[in-house]
């Protein structure tokens, strides 16, 4: 049997960062059991939240000015060790900076995230992995490639505007002002969707409803797609657009690969590479991971069920707690868990739970240790 426990969280939106979580998680397996050793190996999807795993992790956060996806500017940062940089869509122009969270499904930009990969290459780092999840737009990553350099120019030779309407003017791609450190780096995308670009699986049609477009901005947003590919393309004498990943992120999967060579890995198993948790997880006893709200949609490629495939392969059992759960028994143990706790069990009221979720947290996981560890002698609880 492992000597140490693994604590492996995602964030619990709206109430805890995954290193919070996990800081939390520690403190209730103190209180459980002092002599177990807990190694916090915070976790995430590619979505928001996972530039402050990374860094825990041990990369630099390296401060960058970015403009967001409706134009204002914010401040954001990526990771960096080394010439690795790390950079989180979401926390540069993803639907977490929409003002208001109001969405602009035919405005919204990828610009935000073209400005901190310049800044990355500006500062040296030649080997970039740029995380997907959690996008605002549409727009082909057409804004992602003008931040670099590139011009999308309309058929009078005029700048296209932002977002996939802009992108429906799109005549005219010229590449030639790109950044010069591009040729000489390696791009990486952490992408979990497989999705082509176009199609009824595709960026527009199967994403764009997630992001505020109603039935004909779809169509709009579609048409424009598969314009801007075909001008792409043309000029990059290559053809991405049915590549899996290519829809990731309203286009930029496409971009990104036709442009700048990026290759598309799944990208809850890259950030588990990153942040160390096959390390973590060597002689382990067992992890707990978690988030927010354990459900349906965590089955698809989310934090938990990525350590928790993880775990299996170390023969480490995987227990969750989420502020949330709603998977069935056979739900969860098909995901590889062997229990999984939620706070609103404990306190029902919602805000409640929220505003006290690393008190809560500890608490349950406290509860969790006490029940499965087995130099108390018990059995595993049942999900």
């Amino acid at each position: 049997m492992g000597d140490h426990i693994v604590l492996a969280p995602d964030k619990f939106k709206g109430s805890l960062t995954a290193r919070q979580a996990a800081r939390a998680m520690k403190h209730g397996v103190r209180r459980a059991d002092p002599t177990v050793r807990a190694i916090t190996c915070p976790v995430a999807d590619g979505g928001e939240g996972t530039l402050d795993a990374v860094v825990a992790a041990g990369f630099d956060r390296i401060p960058a000015q970015a403009t967001g996806p409706t134009g204002a500017p914010v401040n954001t940062g990526y990771a960096r060790l080394g010439s690795r940089a790390i950079i989180e869509m979401a926390d540069a122009c993803g639907l977490q900076r929409l003002p208001s969270g109001k969405p602009a499904p035919m405005t919204a930009t990828s610009y935000g995230l073209g400005c901190v990969v310049a800044q990355a290459l500006d500062d040296g780092c030649r080997d970039i992995v740029i995380t997907l999840g959690g996008s605002a737009s549409t727009d082909g990553g057409a804004g992602m490639l003008i931040a670099l350099g590139a011009e999308v120019l309309d058929h009078q030779g005029e700048s296209v505007g932002p977002g996939g309407r802009g992108l429906a003017e799109a005549a005219r791609l010229d590449l030639t002002k790109m950044h010069p450190a591009i040729t000489e780096s390696v791009f990486t995308l952490a992408a979990d969707v497989d999705n082509p670009l176009c199609g009824p699986h595709g960026a527009a049609i199967l994403y764009g409803p997630q992001k505020g477009a109603h039935g004909g901005q779809v169509a709009e947003l579609e048409g424009a797609l598969a314009k801007w590919a075909d001008l792409v393309d043309r000029v990059t004498d290559t053809d991405c657009r049915g590549a899996p990943g290519a829809g990731a992120a309203g286009g930029v999967g496409f971009a990104a690969s036709a442009v700048l060579g990026a290759r598309v890995r799944p990208g809850i198993e890259m950030i588990l590479d990153i942040v160390g948790l096959d390390r973590a997880l060597l002689n382990a006893k067992m992890v707990l991971t978690g988030e927010g709200c354990l459900d349906v949609q965590s089955l698809r490629g989310k934090a938990p069920v990525g350590v928790s495939r993880r775990a299996r392969r170390h023969g480490v059992p995987t227990f969750a707690v989420a502020g949330v759960a709603k998977l069935t028994g056979s739900q969860a143990r098909a995901a590889g868990f062997v229990a999984v706790r939620a706070l609103n069990e404990v306190e029902p009221d919602q805000r409640r739970c929220i505003t006290n979720a690393a008190d809560l947290l500890s608490l349950v996981t406290e509860r969790l240790i006490r029940e499965s560890t087995p130099a108390r002698g018990r059995r595993p609880p049942r999900s």
